[in-house]
C-alpha cells in the first residue's frame, strides 16, 4: 500500500508500463460527462415542462374568463329575450364546453409527448451514467408524473 502511494506521490517514476491506467482514466472522464450532460438535460427538461405549466395555467385563465362572460351574457339574454335566442346561446355555450375540452385533449396529448421524450432520454441515460444521476433522474421523474397528477386533479 505504502509502495502504491509512494509512487502515486511521485511523479517521475510513475511510468504507465500497462495500459490500464488510460483505459480507467478514460472510463472516468467518460462517467463524468454523461452525468453533467444527463444533469443539464434534466435541468432543461424541467424548464420545458414549468413553461408548459405556465401556458397551460394561463390557458385556463383565459378560459375561465370566457365562461364567466359567457354567464354574464346568458343572465341577461335570460331577463330579456324569448325562448329560441336562449337556445341559441345554449348551443354557443356547447360549442364553447367543446372547444375547452379539445384544447385539455391538446394539452394532455403534449404532457405525454413530453413524457415520451423524457423516457427516451432516460434510456439513453440508463445505459451509460452511473447509479446517483439515474437516481436523481428518476426522482425528477417522480416530481414530473406528481406534478402532472395534480394538474389532472385540477382540470377535472
Amino acid at each position: 500500500m505504502m509502495m502504491m502511494i509512494m509512487m502515486l506521490d511521485d511523479d517521475d517514476d510513475y511510468h504507465r508500463d500497462d495500459d490500464y491506467d488510460d483505459v480507467d482514466d478514460v472510463f472516468y472522464a467518460a462517467a463524468v460527462a454523461t452525468a453533467s450532460s444527463s444533469a443539464t438535460v434534466a435541468e432543461l427538461l424541467l424548464m420545458m415542462m414549468l413553461v408548459m405549466m405556465m401556458i397551460m395555467m394561463i390557458m385556463m385563465m383565459i378560459i375561465m374568463m370566457m365562461m364567466m362572460m359567457m354567464m354574464e351574457v346568458m343572465i341577461e339574454v335570460m331577463t330579456t329575450t324569448t325562448m329560441t335566442t336562449m337556445m341559441m346561446m345554449m348551443m354557443m355555450m356547447m360549442m364553447m364546453m367543446m372547444m375547452m375540452m379539445m384544447m385539455m385533449m391538446m394539452m394532455m396529448m403534449m404532457m405525454m409527448m413530453m413524457m415520451m421524450v423524457v423516457m427516451m432520454m432516460m434510456m439513453v441515460v440508463m445505459t451509460t451514467t452511473t447509479t446517483m444521476t439515474m437516481m436523481m433522474l428518476i426522482m425528477v421523474m417522480m416530481m414530473l408524473i406528481m406534478m402532472m397528477m395534480m394538474m389532472m386533479m385540477m382540470m377535472m
